[in-house]
C-alpha cells in the first residue's frame, strides 16, 4: 500500500518514448492516433510502456532502435524482458490508443487511417513476439486518451475524451 509521502518516480512518455523498470514508478502519456502498450510482470513487479506513432519506418539497418515505430518498440521490449530473466508470456499486456484524430467535418471515410493501422500493427507484432494481450484494451474510436500506469501494482488508469466532447 502506498502511503502519503512515499517517493514515486514520475515518467512522462512523449511520442516515441519507452520506459521499462520497477519500483515505485508511475508512467504516463497522452495518446491520439498513437498506441501505448503496457507490460507488467505480476511476480517480479516490473514492466514498461511504449508510445509509438507509426507501424514501421521501413529500412533501418544499422540505425539505433527508435520507439516511434511499433516494430522497433517491440524489439526494445524484448531486450528488457530478456534482461529481466523473463519471457514475453509471463507479462500482462494491455493496448491503448489509436484514436482517429483526423475526422473530416462530413464524417466520411479517411484517405489514410493511421490510427487503425497502428492498432492492427500493435496486435500483429505482439503476437509475432509472443506477447498475449489481455482482453482489456481501449483502442480505436475518436479522440484522445490520458494513460497512467503504476509499476508497483500493474494498475492502469485511462481517461478518454472523444472528439467534440465538452471539457
Amino acid at each position: 500500500m502506498i502511503e502519503f509521502g512515499d517517493d514515486i518516480r514520475e515518467v512522462f512518455l512523449q511520442p516515441g518514448g519507452f520506459h521499462f523498470g520497477g519500483g515505485r514508478t508511475r508512467i504516463s502519456t497522452l495518446l491520439g492516433s498513437c498506441i501505448s502498450i503496457t507490460l507488467w510482470h505480476p511476480a517480479r513487479l516490473v514492466g514498461g510502456m511504449c508510445h509509438f506513432m507509426l507501424p514501421s519506418r521501413g529500412q533501418s539497418a544499422g540505425a539505433a532502435l527508435d520507439g516511434r515505430y511499433a516494430d522497433e518498440a517491440l524489439v526494445l521490449f524484448d531486450r528488457e524482458v530478456a534482461k529481466a530473466g523473463s519471457r514475453p508470456g509471463d507479462y500482462q499486456v494491455k493496448v491503448f490508443g489509436g484514436g482517429n484524430m483526423l475526422t473530416r467535418a462530413d464524417d466520411s471515410s479517411e484517405l489514410m487511417d493511421i490510427a487503425a493501422r497502428n492498432v492492427e500493427s500493435a496486435y500483429a507484432l505482439l503476437a509475432r513476439h509472443g506477447y498475449r494481450p489481455a482482453a482489456l484494451a481501449h483502442c480505436g474510436g475518436k479522440g484522445h486518451r490520458k494513460l497512467i500506469f503504476d509499476l508497483w501494482t500493474g494498475h492502469v488508469w485511462l481517461a478518454h475524451r472523444p472528439l467534440g466532447s465538452v471539457a
